[in-house]
């Protein structure tokens, strides 16, 4: 991982560097984006002075790389910027040479426009050149320019910061009145704009010295090789060494190259297409498109892995929408098979006068009139299921595994003798149903959501797939120790009585 500075910006790698220091691609913790950090190299008190006004400058534009926010840390500063990667004119001049006309009409709109809102803030650039004029990868799209580095901007009235007969800037890109020691004003910035043009359509960097002996020799010479003429009538009025005969506000510039974009000749399949493409790379190892990596987390355990998938250790479960409880599993919403009971086999008759108990009572839980594989058959002595009758297996409400009860399905007769068919060993007639349903009931898919969509459990019965505990058993006596044989107790409470009468004379006697 890189540096982390000022506890907030991790730099990453250099992509640059300046007069007075190195631009890193740093990370803005706090913002959560990359950006692009210019480290102060010197600390001496001019540096340190140029350094705070330049972060001083807030200038909100699409076409203005101003400083957006600054940190110290310890003996360093720095301050940071949109990170542009789109590389500068001088980048693209290199990588294409002389540049389309219009495609150079587009870039110095931009460039006008940005230069606007810097002097209507009062600041003089005083340092417009390729290298300061940064570009968006924006490929093949239309470009996107933003001027960049405030170093020696100053505002007008400001007291200069550069000695008397000393001129601050990058030779070639000069004004005649900066070398005569003028103040700095906005017609200089323009005539920087028009030496940049001149670079851009031709390819080569004007001699500035030889251009303006050209304009005092011959006035307003002809137009360069390869330089439009509409477009050279405004460029000559940007570069012309008188600074009155020059445009005085980069707005009048910039409606000039608007009407003159009209008079040039449409692009033809000749022209070449200009593509802006990434200057800074990939990023390093260790970091992502979403900052740093720092290392794989956020791994479940077990218990939270099955939670979100909706699995437990104890079986299937599903989460809510919200996550917050758990939801019973689906019932399934077809209808259940019916499964024939087996053959009826006679049952013998119960005493007379008793109870009818183990098969077929219905206190022991094992034989109520119920069934145990999806309808209400019957068992040992019943009518056997599928047959049209109160005791019919499809008719009524469906159930599944595990109706009532858990037992053989024999009904429950009430006390006394038996009958003649028991005694006779043929079988004993059905019960009559505790419910009886008027209509056949018939499972529907529901339209809700499936812990919803189950079969409806009928009146005076426990919900369908519903686990019925059977009846608990009556708990065991317990068992009785036996005490100490009558030979060993005998002698032992007779020398007990001994011990008493003896300790009751020794009281007495006292």
């Amino acid at each position: 991982m890189g540096e982390i500075f000022a506890g907030r910006y991790e730099l990453i790698d250099p992509i640059g560097r300046g007069g007075v220091g190195a631009v890193w691609r740093a990370w803005d913790a706090r913002r959560r984006r990359y950006v692009a950090a210019k480290v102060l190299q010197q600390s001496d008190a001019h540096t340190l002075l140029r350094f705070v006004r330049e972060q001083a400058l807030r200038i909100d534009h699409p076409h203005v790389l101003a400083p957006a926010s600054w940190a110290a840390d310890d003996d360093k500063v720095l301050f940071t910027m949109d990170l542009v990667n789109g590389g500068s004119l001088a980048h693209l001049i290199g990588d294409y040479g002389p540049l389309p006309p219009r495609f150079v009409c587009v870039l110095l709109d931009q460039l006008l426009a940005g230069l606007t809102a810097v002097h209507a803030e009062g600041v003089v650039h005083r340092d417009i050149k390729p290298a300061n004029i940064l570009l968006e990868a924006t490929g093949t799209g239309r470009p996107h320019l933003r001027l960049s580095d405030f170093g020696i901007a100053m505002r007008k009235g400001e007291p200069r910061l550069t000695e008397a007969n000393y001129v601050v800037g990058t030779p070639g890109y000069f004004a005649p009145e900066q070398m005569l020691g003028a103040e700095p004003d906005f017609p200089a910035d323009l005539f920087a704009v028009g030496l940049v043009a001149l670079y851009l359509i031709t390819g080569v960097k004007p001699d500035a010295e030889a251009l303006i002996e050209v304009f005092a020799e011959r006035g307003i010479p002809n137009a360069p090789e390869g330089v439009p003429e509409p477009l050279w009538q405004v460029l000559a009025s940007l570069v012309h060494p008188d600074p009155d005969a020059r445009f005085r506000t980069a707005t009048g510039a910039r409606k000039a190259i608007l009407s003159a974009v009209e008079l040039l000749p449409d692009i033809t399949i000749e022209d070449e297409i200009v593509e802006v493409f990434d200057h800074i790379g990939p990023l390093p190892a260790g970091f992502g498109p979403d900052g740093p990596l720092r290392g794989a987390g956020g791994a479940q355990g077990p218990a939270t892995a099955g939670a979100t998938t909706g699995t437990a250790a104890t079986g299937h479960v599903s989460m809510s929408d919200t996550g917050s409880f758990q939801l019973a599993p689906p019932e399934p919403s077809t209808s259940p098979t019916p499964t024939p009971a087996p053959a009826p086999t006679p049952v013998p008759p119960s005493p007379p006068g008793t109870a009818p108990t183990g098969h077929g009572a219905r206190s022991t839980g094992q034989g109520a009139t119920s069934t145990g594989q999806g309808a209400t058959s019957t068992g040992h002595g019943s009518m056997p299921t599928g047959q049209v009758g109160p005791a019919t297996g499809h008719v009524g409400t469906p159930t599944g595994h595990g109706g009532t009860s858990t037992g053989h399905g024999v009904p429950a007769f009430p006390a006394g003798p038996a009958g003649p068919a028991a005694s006779s060993g043929m079988p004993l007639p059905p019960p009559a149903p505790a419910y009886e349903p008027t209509a056949a009931v018939h499972p529907e898919h529901s339209a809700t959501r499936p812990y919803t969509a189950g079969p409806q459990p009928a009146p005076g019965r426990p919900p369908v797939g519903a686990a019925v505990a059977a009846p608990a058993a009556a708990p065991p006596a317990p068992q009785r120790r036996p005490g100490p044989p009558a030979k060993v107790a005998v002698p032992v409470l007779i020398v007990a009585l001994l011990c008493i009468a003896v300790g009751v004379w020794a009281l007495l006697t006292a």
